[in-house]
């Protein structure tokens, strides 16, 4: 693979990587909105937030966002797994 072709390459790589979070921050931002309107979620140390706030953070991705997409992703993947009931 020539330099150039591997520059290429890395930025496909990252483009799809892109999309993927991309994705998965919308399917989240999905997810949360179809919470009732008085959710209430307390991320321990970081403090509580609404339902309105949590969208807030995972359209920022910042931390608190990061923390959210990331416990989201665990329960849809226990969800798959069959390990959470429905």
């Amino acid at each position: 693979m020539t330099e150039n072709n591997l520059k290429d390459h890395k930025e496909e790589k990252t483009e799809k990587k892109e999309i993927e979070n991309e994705d998965i921050k919308n399917l989240i931002i999905s997810r949360l909105e179809m919470l009732p309107p008085d959710f209430s979620l307390s991320l321990g140390s970081d403090g509580n937030f609404n339902k309105k706030e949590l969208i807030t953070h995972v359209k920022d991705e910042d931390e608190i966002g990061e923390k959210v997409v990331e416990i989201q992703m665990e329960y849809l993947r226990m969800l798959k797994e069959g390990l959470v009931a429905k």
